[in-house]
């Protein structure tokens, strides 16, 4: 990987990421609620199946959230073991773990950002 950043970028990036899913949480939550607002109001059939396929949709991005915190957390301490040694490897911290959380990062955000704009969509033509 060409100009792999430093630990500390490393660990600055990881805090980052997952602050944004944090906020990603609150985001989900508040979709939860408008989704119980949505199913006390209407009751139509296509309603009710928008409903269902949003909580699958929000349960699975819960779920890529959480794994992927967790690996970035492990990736986080595994830099600090890193940074305590007097010569660090820096090819094994960047190479593998690091392109892989970024991959898979990169995925989950393009996900979010899809299911958040359809649900918008679904939201604004169900509730008003």
């Amino acid at each position: 990987m060409p100009n792999t950043p430093s630990i500390m970028g490393l660990h600055f990036r990881y805090r980052l990421w997952i602050a944004e899913m944090n906020s990603h949480i609150n985001i989900l939550r508040i979709f939860e609620d408008y989704v119980d607002e949505i199913r006390s109001k209407k009751n139509e059939p296509a309603v009710k199946s928008g409903i269902e396929t949003f909580q699958q949709h929000f349960l699975n991005l819960r779920k890529q959230i959480d794994d992927l915190r967790h690996e970035m957390h492990l990736a986080k301490m595994s830099l600090a073991a890193s940074a305590k040694q007097k010569l660090p490897d820096k090819k094994s911290i960047s190479k593998n773990t690091h392109a892989e959380l970024k991959k898979v990062y990169t995925a989950y955000k393009k996900t979010f950002e899809q299911i958040k704009k359809e649900f918008t969509q679904f939201e604004s033509k169900w509730l008003k």
